[in-house]
């Protein structure tokens, strides 16, 4: 048996505007026929970039701390957290450990990400 992950859904209060962020962030477009139910990123034929994303309205909001989270390796990491930010994303915290540097971000609905200097 053989498992392939084929989306990450995002729960969501505007499925269209949050599509668009993150569709900006991994330089992707949105799936035509978006609305604020329900919009996708690579999931109308696949765009061959990995996974697709899918963002589904839902009537609560979103929790204190999300339970699982996006990592995304980066060569130039305060070039992105710019580019990111500019998108609307809000900066939460600029970490170092180890050696490895990262900087936490919320998209615009609050959900937390984090960018990591790629060595």
């Amino acid at each position: 048996m053989s498992v392939t992950l084929s989306a990450v859904t995002v729960d969501c209060a505007d499925a269209a505007a949050l599509a668009q962020f993150w569709a900006g962030l991994l330089d992707r477009g949105v799936d035509e026929g978006a609305s604020k139910e329900f919009a996708a990123i690579g999931i109308d034929g696949g765009s061959g970039t990995g996974p697709g994303w899918t963002f589904v309205r839902v009537p609560e909001a979103k929790g204190p701390k999300n339970r699982v989270h996006f990592d995304f390796a980066v060569g130039d990491l305060t070039a992105e957290v710019e580019r990111i930010v500019g998108l609307g994303a809000r900066p939460l915290a600029q970490r170092e450990e180890d050696g490895v540097r990262w900087t936490t971000l919320a998209d615009p609905e609050g959900n937390e990400f984090c960018v990591i200097a790629n060595p």
